[in-house]
């Protein structure tokens, strides 16, 4: 792969709403993540395979033997308090109930038990995501139309 096809590659990842991306051939690896944490490679591969983490633009082009040094983070990340909701499927996040109306909450409102929190789309129908516990938002986890997991934590309420 020549340096034409990996920019061509960064800037259309760029421009996607992929949040990682990993391709290999003929022993060439080639990474990219737009995530913030480092990437953690299982016990048991870990000899095998190097494990690369990268800042959202740049791509790193690996070698598989070779060492591969994860960066540690520059700052101590700081979480906020409060007990997680997690997403109850797989789907993609909505943060309002349409493009032009404001979110459902925002960070410092007042959430009463039941109430919705979010909209996760899942083969076109619409899953209301409802606050489990009387409280605060303290952090939103999720971007509007990200893809979201089962069990990804989506808002932190206190």
């Amino acid at each position: 792969m020549n340096i034409t096809e990996i920019k061509d590659l960064m800037s259309q990842f760029d421009q996607s709403s992929l949040r990682e991306f990993s391709y290999s051939h003929a022993g060439e690896q080639l990474v990219f993540s737009k995530n913030t944490g480092s990437v953690q490679a299982p016990a048991a591969q870990e000899a095998a395979a190097p494990v690369v983490a990268a800042s959202p633009a740049p791509a790193l082009l690996v070698e598989e033997d070779s060492p591969v040094a994860v960066p540690a983070p520059a700052s101590p990340v700081v979480v906020a308090e409060g007990q997680v909701v997690e997403s109850p499927l797989v789907g993609v996040a909505y943060l309002s109930p349409a493009p032009d109306k404001p979110a459902f909450v925002s960070v410092g409102d007042t959430v009463k038990k039941g109430q919705t929190l979010m909209i996760i789309e899942a083969m076109k129908v619409m899953n209301e995501v409802p606050a489990d516990r009387d409280g605060v938002v303290t952090e939103i986890l999720v971007a509007n139309q990200d893809v979201v997991e089962f069990g990804q934590g989506l808002v932190r309420i206190k």
